[in-house]
């Protein structure tokens, strides 16, 4: 390690490289492989015959081993007088035809067009690092001089970020073809000390006419199929991910962390689209595990991404547990990918998943797949659109674990995040559809019935949170015998598929409901797919939360006996996805506060992961509501907060909740509503878990 340069400007200066090669002695010094390592390319690219030009050649063997190979033009230069002299003695005896020149590559004494190839193992990247860039680029300049019409400048490079900017721009700019091959180690080589990074090679072709469309493409390997791109940039990204899936390879091969959560996207290797996504979890140290289980590969069924069992990194250290391998890969399959069957799944991944075996594992262990039911699952998309506020977003119908048809929003910008969900049920069955069974899951094939066919069923809350909010309004004594002619005024903000607004509509009894949702497309969405009817007890008035609960509380003489705050936060730098900062703010609540009756009641939905923000949250919330209850959601970051205007101590509202909570479960089952469904809650076990905050 002493021999590397201290910083990256040394690379480029020719003292630098003088005291190297005397320090080094003889020993061949072979950035980024051997002649082994990138034969294939080279051969593929340089004829035999051809006059080659190669730049700073040091004292790699990788001339004399192509001139052993029977490539006799070799011209090699150096700006070292120390590695030239030293190379030639090397090779006088054996190599007479193989001569090495003290010569500056920005500069050369050689004709125009008097070479087929120009070969460059690392100069450029120890060129590119000064006076900004503005040495490479004159080297590249001159080996664009020296080179003839078709001729290739092919260039070993790590390829960093500014390094290869600078060359793919230069000879885009110069209309020639560009490619780039990347060259992944095969597992089981590297050795410790090896770079993390991958070794790509730059060929670049010149033309007779410079291109007037840029030929940006991109290959894995010596001889992969070619990927075009259409902008620099979007080639720039692919070397990332290629960069990216290199490092991570590299540490999965020699350390395991349960708690890093490491993931990978694959994408089509002809569209470039993604197609899987693969994320990594480790058993604890310590854990006893069978010899053969160290490694398997569990797929996520098709529509179950979202679960809390995969899509958190709690559900899958619980789900690596149950497994009990010292490495599980949990794959999950992405949306508008065709996938044929499971068979086909396994041998598309059973390439690609050794990568990321542990370390140690021998390399032909047998790896099984595991998987729910033994299929892909069922994923149908219905819609797709676009938000001039969220983005791009699909309608999809999927079959659940459970067996169900659930229909989801979900917006593309999220797709781990299901916007919206609602159960389905044929048309003709909706009425009596049954409480799904979790433990018993159906069969997964794709259901016999058109989307035309199947309906909402409005009595399902698929949210927990949802439900929780739900048993929340036995706080106002709702469905008691003493309120049965009592109005209940609901005013909420967030529509998302408008499950909770409709269910409050056709179950609970003498309910007002005034929903305000900020996206015009997602109203539209609720009333086509999911089922959502406005009427004179349920409106819907389309703007900003915080700006109608202003408007409102100017106003005056508006009281609500229940707010409730469903909306998501956009912001995704926040540790809070629920609600956006600013309807938790004191000076917000105090207004909101206003809006409530005497005994009113003020419910959030709180999605937070920072238990320091949470807790500044709970204190603006303090400092407005006398008392505040909380509601963890099970395998979810959700909780629920009641916070009432009337009582001052929230432990005395506990004892009388049980008999409240019988009151609205009698009430929401009650047919005066003139509702056919049936609502599938239990007020009572929902309230069981109230925390006093």
């Amino acid at each position: 390690m002493s021999l590397l340069p201290r910083t990256a400007e040394e690379f480029s200066s020719a003292e630098y490289w003088e005291k190297f090669f005397k320090k080094r002695g003889e020993r061949a010094f072979e950035w980024y492989g051997d002649y082994n390592k990138l034969c294939g390319v080279l051969h593929k690219y340089i004829k035999v015959q051809d006059k080659v030009l190669v730049v700073g050649c040091g004292n790699s063997e990788l001339s004399e081993q192509l001139y052993d190979v029977g490539y006799k033009h070799l011209t090699n230069i150096d700006i070292s007088e120390t590695v030239v002299n030293h190379m030639n003695q090397r090779n006088a005896e054996r190599r007479p035809g193989l001569i090495f020149y003290q010569v500056d590559a920005t500069q050369t004494p050689y004709d125009d067009a008097s070479y087929q190839a120009a070969l460059d193992k690392g100069t450029l990247d120890a060129m590119a690092s000064e006076e900004e860039g503005a040495l490479a680029r004159n080297m590249l300049t001159e080996l664009g001089r020296v080179l003839s019409v078709g001729g290739r400048y092919i260039c070993v490079t790590l390829a960093q970020e500014g390094v290869i900017k600078l060359a793919v721009e230069h000879f885009v700019q110069l209309g020639w073809a560009v490619r780039l091959h990347c060259l992944q180690g095969e597992r089981g080589t590297e050795q410790e000390d090896s770079f993390a990074l991958p070794v790509f090679v730059l060929v670049c072709t010149k033309f007779r006419q410079p291109m007037p469309t840029p030929i940006l493409e991109m290959c894995v390997g010596d001889d992969g199929a070619p990927v075009r791109y259409s902008q620099i940039c979007e080639l720039l990204s692919a070397v990332r991910e290629h960069q990216a899936y290199s490092v991570l390879r590299k540490k999965l091969r020699t350390s395991t962390d349960p708690g890093s959560n490491l993931s990978l996207t694959l994408c089509h290797a002809k569209t470039n689209l993604p197609r899987y996504t693969l994320t990594v979890q480790d058993c604890p140290p310590g854990t006893k595990v069978p010899r053969s289980n160290q490694f398997a590969i569990f797929i996520v069924p098709r529509g179950c991404e979202t679960a809390w069992l995969y899509s958190s990194s709690e559900g899958r250290r619980q789900l690596a547990a149950s497994a009990n391998f010292r490495r599980l890969v949990i794959v999950a399959m992405h949306r508008n990918q065709e996938y044929t069957d499971m068979q086909a799944v396994q041998s598309e991944l059973s390439p690609v998943v050794m990568d990321l075996a542990p370390p140690g594992m021998p390399t032909n262990q047998q790896v099984p797949f595991l998987s729910v039911g033994g299929d892909l699952g069922w994923r149908e998309e219905v819609s797709r659109g676009v938000s001039q506020l969220s983005g791009e977003y699909c309608v999809e119908n999927v079959r659940g674990e459970d067996g169900e048809l659930y229909r989801r929003l979900v917006f593309l910008s999220n797709t781990a995040l299901v916007q919206s969900e609602s159960r389905l049920v044929s048309s003709n069955t909706a009425s009596s559809h049954k409480k799904k069974n979790k433990k018993k899951p159906k069969a997964t094939a794709a259901p016999s019935s058109s989307s035309s066919s199947l309906s909402v069923d409005s009595g399902f809350l698929c949210c927990a949170h949802h439900e929780v909010m739900v048993a929340g309004l036995t706080m106002l004594g709702v469905g008691m015998p003493q309120n049965k002619d009592i109005p209940v005024s609901v005013l909420l903000v967030g529509l998302g598929g408008g499950g909770l607004p409709q269910f409050l509509r056709d179950f609970v009894p003498n309910v007002m409901v005034e929903v305000v949702e900020l996206d015009p497309v997602v109203f539209e969405v609720a009333k086509q797919w999911f089922g959502f009817c406005p009427d004179d007890r349920l409106t819907v008035t389309l703007g900003d939360g915080l700006e109608r609960i202003c408007a409102l509380e100017q106003e005056g003489g508006h009281l609500f006996d229940v707010i409730m705050f469903d909306v998501d936060n956009k912001d995704s730098s926040l540790g809070m996805s629920c609600p956006p900062a600013a309807f938790v703010e004191s000076s917000f609540l105090r207004k909101v506060c206003n809006l409530l009756t005497p005994k009113g009641l003020f419910i959030l939905n709180l999605v937070c992961r920072d238990p320091a923000l949470r807790k500044s949250i709970l204190e603006c919330l303090s400092s407005v509501f006398p008392s505040i209850l909380s509601r963890k959601i099970a395998e979810e970051i959700n909780e629920v907060l009641l916070c009432s205007c009337g009582e001052k101590d929230a432990a005395h509202i506990l004892p009388f909740l049980n008999e409240a909570a019988k009151n609205l479960q009698s009430a929401l089952f009650s047919d005066r509503i003139g509702h056919k469904g049936r609502p599938h809650i239990d007020i009572a076990e929902l309230l069981k878990d109230l925390k006093v905050e």
